[in-house]
């Protein structure tokens, strides 16, 4: 089986503390912070990567990303990916999912068609779940969103674990499709010396959007209809009042003045 995978190098979670927005175009500035493959995009590798040990076959990663994300993406290849193709041009840039989803599915197409796609359910630094089925939508695949598990896998079809809002269901979709996998599908591995190595001599392609044959006009921030409107901060009307004294004068005062705020009935 040929399978893709998508994934997306993000901002460390543990540094989101550092993030800000860009006061002119509404997007995250993520300059000095370290980048990391999306946390749930290591599940949807690790599906692909054991539907590979069953059934053979190749793995490619597609990514949009800046250039710098080169030494992250590697990572996926190091855990046992073939190739990865990075799309990376400043045109990209300021995408939300309606402008990133012609780019990813171009570079799909480049790398060739698929048997399967797969994403992770969700972004950490967006959290839409919308990348997976719109890219269905583009390649003319199936879709299943919210994959929490794989029982059966062939070439022809696979039965999954689907995560409803009441539960959980048992669902057959035929291939090719796009599934998107959440953390419940899988424990993905970690990474060792071997495959350090090993990636070093394995494809990592960048591709522009020239090579792409993309029309510009749907892509980056001018491509996207979800963009910010505004952004302030809040005026606080809160005070900070210390109330000194005994116990009991101090208990009958804050009282008094909750019941001034009306926070208490009088």
């Amino acid at each position: 089986m040929d399978i893709v995978v998508c994934v997306k190098p993000v901002p460390d979670p543990k540094q989101w503390s550092k993030l800000h927005l860009d006061p002119v175009t509404k997007v995250l500035r993520r300059e000095g912070i370290e980048t990391v493959l999306n946390p749930h995009d290591k599940h949807a590798l690790e599906a692909a990567l054991q539907i590979r040990q069953a059934h053979g076959g190749r793995i490619g990663v597609v990514s949009m990303a800046p250039p710098w994300t080169q030494e992250v993406l590697r990572e996926t290849l190091a855990l046992g990916a073939d190739e990865v193709l990075l799309l990376s041009d400043r045109a990209f840039a300021g995408a939300d999912t309606w402008a990133t989803v012609p780019v990813l599915a171009a570079g799909i197409r480049r790398w060739g068609r698929p048997d399967l796609v797969l994403c992770g359910a969700e972004s950490v630094d967006g959290s839409t779940g919308q990348v997976g089925p719109q890219l269905a939508h583009l390649l003319g695949y199936a879709s299943l969103s919210y994959v929490c598990g794989l029982e059966e896998v062939s070439p022809e079809r696979i039965i999954a674990h689907w995560q409803v809002e009441e539960g959980y269901a048992q669902v057959e979709v035929q291939l090719p499709a796009v599934l998107t996998v959440t953390r419940e599908c899988n424990q993905p591995r970690g990474l060792n010396l071997m495959g350090v190595v090993q990636a070093r001599n394995k494809p990592l392609t960048m591709l522009t959007a020239a090579d792409l044959d993309l029309d510009l006009d749907r892509c980056g921030l001018g491509g996207s209809p979800t963009q910010m409107g505004d952004m302030w901060m809040p005026e606080s009307g809160r005070r900070q009042v210390i109330l000194e004294g005994e116990t009991e004068e101090v208990i009958q005062e804050l009282i008094r003045r909750l019941c001034q705020v009306a926070a208490l009935p009088e």
